[in-house]
């Protein structure tokens, strides 16, 4: 398998910063390097140096910044190393302070600036180092390497003899355009678990027979897409008896298998080819974080802060098939290690963290049902449509991805229409603590009660709600903590892509109703203010114990002030929901009802009526007077020839 010249991940040019101690030669370096001699007079230091596209075989430009170590250039020096692509670090081989100073300093320095881009160690004037005090750069750097993982590349060279000059800015281009660290971990000599994905997803696409191995034509193809030659008879018996020798498993009769492909880039990386691997990854669209480059994602654009983005037919019929082929055993759920193998082709499974880990149905096992993986899709599109579109190529679908994904009406149209056309709803939970919120987040999921204190914070839930007709749709439930409520409408759109507002209290605590009976309220006058009123549902939870004196009196005289539905009985401990998820999804689909008007909208909305009349009696007003005019001038002229 030969590579050529590997694709540059899109980059139009490198920046390369040099630093170090003064008087370790970084002016004389660059001065060298452009001018591929060795400079006698050196400015103490140089302006921005560039090396045209055509200095190295990537072909891609460089600049090189100069920098000083002096006091009075702090601020200057840490302007351009928190701008670079890649920093040099030299130090003086006739100086061996300045090469203690690299760990005592210089790298810890640029930790703490957060400066999160590769290093080269450059050791400058080697041409005067004494030969009577021999250095072992391997065994010095050896143990700094080990504790600095940025570190790509130890160098050393002399400006005078140019030795090794053009190569210090080669390695520096080449850990821009093919870093090791993303590919390959130096100290368990592997490659890196997010490589090993991608290269796994690769040999995937490229074993087009589906039986585990790359025979000849399929390696020929890899080898024609990635490096546009094709590899001769000889070739492809070389690569096999390499890898063979290595890898008893890596090769059968079929060919060359993913164990064999593996260590083939594994060896590339070893031998310091590293271009070959990223050539490969860029090829099938991975960018620098081993992730699918943006441009490979088709995410439809949202105009409007009140629509949201959801999984067209085509995308779930594909997640349904793909469910049923990782459900080895036909349970009809999905286990972990089932699941860890379902994404094992992304750079990681994408519902180990939240917002994701336990927003799902499970069984008793905690294994994920068919419901609660299409409500972890339904979520992850929800919240971030590109890492959801990412993850269905991740796991093999390889249909049109712009065809999968589909951008919702407005709900402003939905309200006129009295209707909405959405499969996802996107609830808002409020109400004080102990209200109720977690164990209504927990019923939706099918999960048991539990008296327990459930964990504190923002969580989701969701899961598919069957309808009567056999209609689905997918409830999203979003908790929003009593403590974070104020954070949340401190965003005027906040409202905008929440399809109901559920407010929860305890029936037996006084307090409880009054403080969701002012969140509501809250709630209600931030949709009158930015016009993003939302359906508004309550619910009186803990139905199963006595409620306060005047509990149900009050709510009526509230839902009736405020013009929405009276609330919810509910008790989660006995069962009884009362079909509270059918009228959450009902309210929904109903987006011009339930919407809360307060007494201000009230007279906000008399007013605007008033006004509107009032223009509206002007504008008749000044007809009149036009046609009458018109009707007068007329008359006037008949009169006037008669």
């Amino acid at each position: 398998m030969a590579g050529g010249n590997s694709a540059s991940g899109g980059r139009t040019g490198v920046r390369v910063v040099v630093a170090g101690d003064r008087f370790t030669g970084k002016s004389s370096l660059i001065a060298a390097a452009a001018t591929e001699s060795y400079p006698e007079n050196v400015t103490h230091v140089l302006p921005p140096t560039h090396l045209p596209a055509d200095f190295f075989p990537d072909r891609v430009p460089i600049t090189i910044i100069d920098t000083s170590a002096a006091l009075e250039n702090r601020g200057k020096l840490i302007d351009e190393l928190k701008r670079a692509d890649v920093v040099v670090l030299t130090y003086s081989c006739d100086q061996p302070l300045t090469l203690n100073r690299l760990s005592s300093f210089w790298l810890e320095e640029l930790r703490r600036l957060e400066v999160k881009v590769p290093i080269i160690v450059v050791g400058c004037k080697l041409d005067l180092r004494d030969e009577n005090q021999p250095i072992s750069l391997e065994h010095v750097m050896r143990p700094v390497m080990h504790e600095y993982r940025e570190i790509e590349t130890c160098i050393e060279c002399s400006s005078v003899t140019l030795m090794q000059v053009p190569d210090v800015f080669y390695y520096a281009q080449k850990a821009v355009l093919h870093p090791t660290s993303p590919l390959f971990d130096q100290e368990s000599q592997s490659l890196q678990p997010r490589c090993q994905r991608a290269l796994k997803r690769i040999f995937l696409l490229c074993d087009r027979d589906m039986d585990g191995a790359l025979n000849d034509s399929e390696l020929n193809e890899f080898q024609v897409k990635c490096f546009n030659a094709p590899l001769q008879p000889a070739e492809i018996v070389g690569v096999r008896r390499v890898v063979q020798e290595k890898k008893r498993n890596g090769v059968n009769d079929l060919g060359l298998t993913l164990e064999g492909f593996l260590f083939l880039h594994f060896l590339f990386i070893d031998k310091g080819r590293h271009e070959t691997t990223w050539a490969v990854l860029r090829r099938f669209g991975y960018g620098d974080n081993l992730e699918l480059r943006d441009d490979g994602l088709p995410v439809p654009t949202k105009h409007a802060a009140d629509q949201s983005i959801e999984l067209k037919t085509e995308a779930l019929d594909f997640l349904r098939g793909t469910f049923r082929l990782f459900d080895i055993d036909n349970h009809g759920a999905l286990r972990r290690t089932e699941l860890e193998e379902l994404f094992s082709t992304a750079p990681e499974s994408p519902w180990n963290e939240a917002p994701y880990k336990g927003a799902a149905e499970t069984t008793s096992q905690g294994n994920l049902t068919l419901k609660g993986f299409l409500s972890e899709w339904a979520l992850m599109t929800l919240i971030d449509p590109r890492r959801s579109l990412a993850n269905l190529i991740y796991i093999g679908y390889n249909g049109n991805p712009a065809s999968i994904l589909r951008v919702t009406r407005r709900k402003s149209i939905d309200r006129k229409k009295q209707r909405s056309e959405r499969s996802v709803f996107n609830c808002l939970v409020f109400g004080p603590e102990n209200a109720g919120k977690s164990s209504m987040l927990n019923a939706l999921l099918g999960r048991s009660f539990s008296a327990g204190h459930n964990p504190a914070g923002e969580r989701y839930a969701a899961n598919v709600v069957d309808q009567l007709g056999g209609n689905k749709k997918t409830l999203i439930l979003r908790e929003v903590p009593e403590d974070g409520v104020k954070v949340l409408l401190s965003n005027k759109e906040c409202l905008a892509a929440c399809d109901v507002a559920v407010f929860v209290y305890d029936i037996s605590d006084e307090y409880s109703w009054k403080r969701t009976r002012d969140l509501l309220v809250e709630v209600a006058r931030q949709g009158e203010e930015t016009g993003y009123g939302v359906p508004c549902l309550l619910v009186a939870a803990k139905g199963d114990l006595v409620p306060y004196p005047m509990a149900l009196q009050d709510s009526l005289k509230v839902c009736r002030e405020l013009g929405i539905e009276a609330p919810a009985a509910v008790s989660m401990k006995t069962g009884d929901l009362n079909d509270l998820f059918g009228r959450i999804i009902g309210a929904g689909e109903s987006p011009h009802l339930n919407i809360p008007e307060t007494e201000t909208g009230r007279k906000r909305k008399s007013f605007r009526r008033l006004v509107n009349n009032s223009l509206l009696f002007v504008s008749v007003g000044a007809a009149f007077a036009v046609v009458g005019m018109t009707v007068f001038r007329t008359y006037n002229a008949r009169r006037n020839s008669n």
